[in-house]
């Protein structure tokens, strides 16, 4: 009798057992995966919250600061206005006239340049502060993904 292919080609033999096993292998590394990952965006997330709690915080106490600031130079500016009101009122020349408005004009605008300066440095400082949460954890985040 002459051979067919069939009779010289072998089909391995199926065991069940070695996919069961190998199926369950196979499902404990996906699960330790899934955890891993899941562990990984929860850190993430709640390190994002934070950051976000503490840029609030920061932006709400420098807002404040700012706006305490801001009344304090509208306060001094009716202040000095009102002294002035006040002086002019007595005024008895013009040249008397001249002078103290002269007076009160120079004074003014040095307040306003200084009254600027300050609100400048509070508004930078402020700027810094509120972003560094944001930038610190970003850069925490660039590092992890280098690492990654």
């Amino acid at each position: 009798m002459s051979k067919t292919a069939k009779d010289t080609i072998e089909f391995p033999s199926f065991d069940a057992s070695k996919a069961t096993e190998q199926l369950r292998d196979f499902t404990e590394k996906g699960m330790e995966q899934t955890k891993e990952v899941y562990s990984k965006l929860k850190s993430g997330a709640e390190d994002a919250q934070k950051t976000f709690e503490s840029t609030y915080e920061t932006a709400r106490a420098t807002g404040a600061d700012l706006s305490l600031k801001a009344i304090s130079a509208m306060r001094a500016n009716a202040d000095a206005t009102f002294s002035h009101l006040e002086a002019l009122v007595g005024v008895k020349s013009v040249s008397e006239f001249i002078e103290l408005q002269t007076a009160w004009m120079r004074k003014s605008v040095e307040s306003a340049v200084e009254q600027a300066k300050d609100l400048q440095a509070a508004s930078t400082k402020a700027v810094e502060d509120v972003a560094k949460p944001v930038k610190t954890a970003f850069e925490k985040t660039m590092k992890e993904l280098k690492v990654a």
